[in-house]
């Protein structure tokens, strides 16, 4: 019945809990190519290293999430109401536009919108006054709304009759906000993969905002990558005005100098010397070139005017470490740059990137002159080569040499001019064609079960509270047992007297030790017993034996079982024991090894002064040849006249000069005192009390006894323990105990 009622409750509540999906989808962060250039040997060899952590940044900035709630309206949440249920849906069968600047006057504002049989009803916030706008359309009705409502299919108009839709207009910095927590983004392994979720009462609304944030994020990416071609053709056309104006100025020199000096030819006799110097000056031609670019370079790291932190790149250089430390410059500013975007300029990682930065462009610049230097060693080098070559064509006309020098500095200016052309187009082209940032591994998708609530979980919920509700019963029925259940309940009435065991509930044929090597639960519990004991008992001069009593409060609490298989784990050790039937009232061991009742034992030597005790012992075990019994004998009329009439001192006295251990099986203690009168022989007194049958107001008698001081040395054994810990059995037990001299 539990699990019924259980179940009709889990049912409802699904019923008229709003769902709740969840959708993801997977993108690949690429590496930042270089367009048309071939793959440098850096490329090949070394493995870019995207920085997953920064590029999650990225894509959960504000600035990001900003650009997706503007694109999508999010600034505005639709809910059908149902008769119950109120869900979230993408957006509303017909069309709400806001009025220009309403949702930066507004703070969050909720508007119901009923479709009526042939006009919209409009209840904004807790405002009981309804606004009804005839043919579904607000503009033919004057109104302080902050949107307009209209109806563009009215074929729509018989399926939407009396629905009613909720309208939430809210802050775009509030949504933008709330998107950024929503939005989770996980990496993928070790892999350049992104998983993003988000998860809403819409499965539509989740795939378009996450589709949505991946085409913003490409976006970004590819305006990132587009910025140095950009900056490129920037710096090229800056320098293009400057060489057109050097070489139109050479061009009109060389024209004013060849009309004023009548200069046509080059002498044909100094044509090796002419060869000779041609191939220096080619190499003269190349350093220069490289210190002009040097220079051009060097006057944009430091020119202060400069309005971006990114140099330009490929510009002509030779030298591999220079371009190599403009590239990683410009990587570190898009670095710098994203970080900025997401973590704010005074970022540690900002500031970092920026010392790191200066230090880059300093070490850029230090080259740029190192390199110079090694262009004007290399120059003047050259220069002396051509001054020896020079020596052999001496003849050369002073003026032909000057025009020679005017066309050298004209082919410089025409060589640079069409290397930076070149450039320009490849830095065009690139910028054009630029690839995406990510690729779209897997767009939205969404699995169409609900993230919550767990229909799964709330039935096996639903389960077990169902099964809780018997056990509940149970557990209140067990508040009311007066039961002893455990050694908690032994400690919680009597603290002062110690647990020395507990032994496990066995069955009806297990109950005696009979084996000494048996490595049984019950075996086992009887030699934690026996060492437990031990450690209770006084500690005496010289080799007498010990004297151990075993007593209850009723009977039925397990002490002649106990008192047996005690003394037989203690002679399994290899102890001389004798135990001994003082229960003269109700005895019970002879049931255990198959004796007469009324073998002669105890009671014919207490009432005979000639009987010796001796002649009473038996063998019960065949395996236990250092265990004697001795049994109760004929059940007497007068059992306390005859335990007080010092015979059983007598017996107790001889038998500890010849056993290590006499264990003593004695009469409950509630309802006679034959325990008491003999309870100062014993060096300690077992205790028995019987989980699920001994009654919890049975132990304050005991409590009594001990602290009266009528039993000596007293420890608790509980018997009977379920190893299963389940209870619940009924007992119908009394405290009668039955003496009597019947046969």
């Amino acid at each position: 019945m539990g699990v019924i009622l259980a179940f009709i409750g889990a049912y409802l509540y699904l019923r008229y809990t709003p769902k709740v999906y969840k959708s993801s989808a997977k993108i690949k962060i690429l590496n930042k190519t270089k367009g048309l250039e071939l793959p440098s040997e850096a490329f090949i060899f070394n493995r870019s290293n995207i920085n997953l952590e920064n590029e999650i940044e990225v894509i959960k900035s504000y600035r990001i999430m900003e650009q997706v709630v503007d694109r999508l309206g999010l600034d505005k949440r639709f809910y059908e109401e149902g008769n119950v249920l109120t869900t979230e849906i993408d957006r509303l069968p017909f069309q709400l536009l806001l009025n220009d600047n309403q949702n930066e006057k507004l703070n969050a504002k909720s508007y119901l919108i009923s479709i009526n049989t042939d006009a919209f009803e409009v209840v904004a916030g807790n405002q009981a006054d309804v606004l009804v706008f005839p043919n579904f359309d607000t503009k033919l009705t004057s109104h302080n709304l902050p949107f307009e409502l209209s109806m563009l299919d009215r074929s729509k108009v018989s399926k939407l009759q009396g629905k009613t839709f909720k309208v939430i207009l809210g802050s775009a910095k509030v949504m933008t906000s709330g998107l950024k927590n929503s939005i989770g983004i996980n990496m993928l392994g070790a892999s350049d993969l992104l998983e993003l979720t988000y998860a809403s009462q819409s499965i539509a609304k989740n795939e378009r905002i996450l589709n949505t944030l991946i085409e913003v994020f490409n976006e970004d990416g590819i305006n990132d990558r587009q910025d140095i071609s950009r900056r490129t053709i920037d710096f090229i056309d800056k320098r293009f005005l400057l060489l057109a104006e050097e070489l139109d100025s050479i061009e009109t020199g060389i024209s004013d100098f060849k009309r004023k000096s009548n200069l046509v030819t080059v002498e044909s006799d100094a044509a090796l010397g002419l060869s000779q110097r041609t191939l220096s000056e080619n190499e003269l031609f190349s350093v220069e070139s490289q210190i002009i670019l040097s220079d051009l370079l060097d006057e944009d790291i430091t020119n202060p005017n400069n309005d971006s932190d990114l140099l330009p790149s490929n510009i002509g250089l030779t030298n591999t470490s220079v371009n190599e430390l403009v590239n990683t410059y410009n990587t570190l500013v898009f670095e710098r740059d994203n970080l900025i975007a997401s973590a704010g300029e005074n970022n540690p990682a900002v500031i970092i990137l920026n010392q790191k930065l200066k230090d880059l462009k300093a070490n850029i610049y230090m080259s740029i002159t190192s390199y110079k230097l090694q262009l004007q060693a290399s120059k003047k080098q050259l220069m002396g080569k051509n001054s020896k070559y020079a020596s052999k064509v001496y003849s050369l006309p002073a003026k032909e040499k000057i025009i020679l020098e005017i066309k050298r500095q004209q082919e410089i200016k025409q060589t640079l001019y069409l290397f930076l052309l070149q450039k320009r187009e490849e830095a065009a082209i690139n910028l054009a064609i630029t690839e995406p940032s990510i690729k779209v591994v897997e767009d939205a998708i969404s699995s169409g079960i609900p993230i919550s609530p767990n229909s799964k979980n709330i039935y096996i919920m639903a389960v077990l509270a169902g099964l809780l509700i018997p056990f509940g019963i149970i557990y209140a029925i067990n508040l009311l047992d007066t039961k002893v259940r455990g050694r908690e309940d032994i400690v919680e009435i009597n603290s002062q007297i110690p647990v020395v065991g507990e032994l496990p509930k066995v069955k009806q044929e297990d109950l005696v030790f009979s084996d000494p090597d048996d490595n049984s639960i019950q075996s086992e519990a009887f030699r934690i017993l026996s060492s437990n004991v031990d450690y209770i008992l006084p500690v005496k001069e010289g080799k007498k034996g010990k004297v151990i009593y075993c007593t209850s409060t009723i009977k039925g609490e397990g002490k002649t079982y106990v008192s047996l298989n005690l003394s037989l784990a203690l002679s399994s050790i290899n102890r001389k024991v004798l135990l001994i039937g003082a229960d003269l009232r109700n005895p019970q061991i002879h049931t255990h090894i198959a004796e007469d009742k009324h073998k002669p034992g105890l009671s014919n030597y207490l009432h005979d002064v000639n009987y010796n005790w001796k002649d009473s012992i038996i063998k019960g075990f065949d395996k236990h040849p250092n265990h004697d019994i001795i049994l109760s004998g004929s059940i007497p009329p007068n059992p306390a006249h005859l335990l007080t009439n010092g015979r059983f001192e007598k017996l107790i006295e001889e038998a500890k000069l010849e056993y290590d251990y006499v264990i003593v099986d004695t009469a409950p203690t509630i309802l006679v005192t034959d325990t008491m009168l003999i309870s100062q022989l014993a060096d300690a007194t077992i205790y028995l009390v019987r989980a699920n049958y001994t009654e919890k107001n049975l132990l304050n008698f005991s409590k009594g006894l001990f602290e009266s001081g009528k039993l000596k040395n007293v420890a608790y054994v509980l018997n009977s323990v379920d190893t299963q810990k389940s209870y619940g059995y009924g007992y119908n037990y009394g405290y009668n105990y039955g003496y009597g001299s019947k046969a």
